[in-house]
C-alpha cells in the first residue's frame, strides 16, 4: 500500500494505491492519524483510484478516520473506487456516512 498526501488549508486528500488489507491497515491508520491529528483538518478526501483490493480492515481504517473527522464537525469524501471496491463500500453502508466525489 502506498499513500500520496496533498494538504490545502483545512482539507487533506489521500490517494491510496495498492492493497488496503489486514497487512497494510495499521500503516494506513498510523499515516492518516498523524495527519488528521492537526485539528484544523476539517475535510478528508480519499482517492481510491489506485486501490486494487480492500478487505474489512480497510473498511475499519475508513470508518475510524470518519469518526475523527465527523467528531470535529468535518466531512469525508470518497472517490475513484473500482467496481469491486465500490460494491464493498455500498454493502458496508459507507455512503450513508461519507460523500462521493468525482475524480
Amino acid at each position: 500500500m502506498q499513500m500520496e498526501i496533498e494538504a490545502a488549508e483545512d482539507r487533506l486528500t489521500a490517494r491510496i494505491k495498492g492493497e488496503l488489507d489486514h497487512h497494510s491497515a495499521a500503516q494506513a491508520r498510523a499515516q492518516l492519524d498523524a495527519l488528521i491529528a492537526d485539528k484544523r483538518i476539517r475535510e478528508l478526501r480519499l482517492d481510491l483510484k489506485g486501490l486494487t483490493f480492500m478487505d474489512s480492515s480497510g473498511l475499519g481504517v475508513i470508518l475510524g478516520r470518519y469518526r475523527v473527522i465527523a467528531g470535529r464537525g468535518g466531512k469525508m469524501s470518497i472517490g475513484g473506487a473500482s467496481r469491486s471496491i465500490e460494491r464493498i463500500l455500498r454493502m458496508a453502508g459507507i455512503y450513508a456516512l461519507v460523500d462521493r466525489m468525482d475524480i
